[in-house]
């Protein structure tokens, strides 16, 4: 798994790595980029920005759904603890319908 600090393509702010796990999106405005098949692993060709569509529960915590702008897949991650969570609320206002 790689975890490292990275400067997103969406907001252009530097993001710092996740204790615990990999940083897969930027905390501030909550995009991604389509880079991984499985969690941590940099070995998707893709590249695309993963826009931020919407937020499911999961388990005891929250998801964030993503669609991919270049390719239109959908993804899902684990919302960080310290994810910009007026972005969250927004979000949590979007149907979950995709």
């Amino acid at each position: 798994m790689i975890n490292e600090t990275f400067i997103c393509e969406n907001c252009e702010e530097e993001v710092d790595v996740l204790k615990g796990s990999a940083r897969d999106h930027c905390n501030k405005c909550l995009y991604s980029k389509h880079v991984d098949i499985f969690p941590g692993d940099r070995k998707n060709n893709c590249m695309g920005l993963l826009k931020p569509i919407a937020v499911e529960k999961f388990k005891d915590t929250y998801k964030i759904v993503y669609k991919c702008e270049k390719c239109g897949e959908i993804h899902k991650n684990i919302m960080a603890d310290d994810d910009n969570f007026e972005e969250i609320l927004k979000l949590m206002q979007n149907p979950t319908i995709y």
